[in-house]
């Protein structure tokens, strides 16, 4: 089952090293096949923080998540979760 989600990134420096660390190994961890994309760009594999990071995704930016298996659902919670928090509030 393929399920498909709009967020809106919440971390105010966007999604820099260590939030998107946090999201690809999430991705990675949940076994099952997950892109993002940004805007109306191509989707990337959510696992990899090279990819991730190379979309230069900012605050208040809009990406899709896709996950296709078993879990998708909860998946994409966890993930969205990741994203519309601020991870640059808690360090400061």
């Amino acid at each position: 089952m393929t399920v498909t989600r709009t967020v809106r990134i919440g971390s105010s420096h966007g999604l820099h090293a260590r939030p998107a660390k946090l999201f690809a190994q999430a991705a990675k961890d949940s076994g099952i096949p997950v892109t993002i994309a940004k805007d109306a760009g191509s989707p990337v594999n959510a696992a990899s923080i090279l990819g991730v990071i190379g979309l230069a995704i900012e605050f208040g930016d809009y990406v899709t998540l896709t996950a296709d298996g078993d879990g998708a659902d909860a998946v994409l919670d966890t993930l969205t979760e990741l994203l519309t928090t601020d991870h640059d509030a808690e360090s400061a």
